[in-house]
């Protein structure tokens, strides 16, 4: 009862869907980087702007939850 999760076929989809699960949220992050109009890259590195970082982190958070409920269920 406590190894199920050690066995191959759970243990090699758990790390699939985690793959898929990051690959989906940086080509979603990727998508929203081309349709602001500004680089959100230099903005938040270089200009260190605040409150857009604030913001894009929110993003992430909200796309990593529905990714999440997508992979898991």
């Amino acid at each position: 009862m406590g190894l199920e999760w050690l066995r191959p076929g759970a243990f090699f989809g758990s790390i699939l869907y985690a793959l898929i699960g990051v690959v989906v949220f940086w080509l979603a992050f990727v998508v929203i980087d081309k349709i602001t109009p500004y680089d959100l890259w230099q903005e938040l590195v270089e200009k260190q702007n605040v409150a857009l970082g604030i913001v894009v982190g929110a993003m992430c958070l909200g796309i990593s939850i529905i990714v999440a409920a997508a992979v898991h269920g």
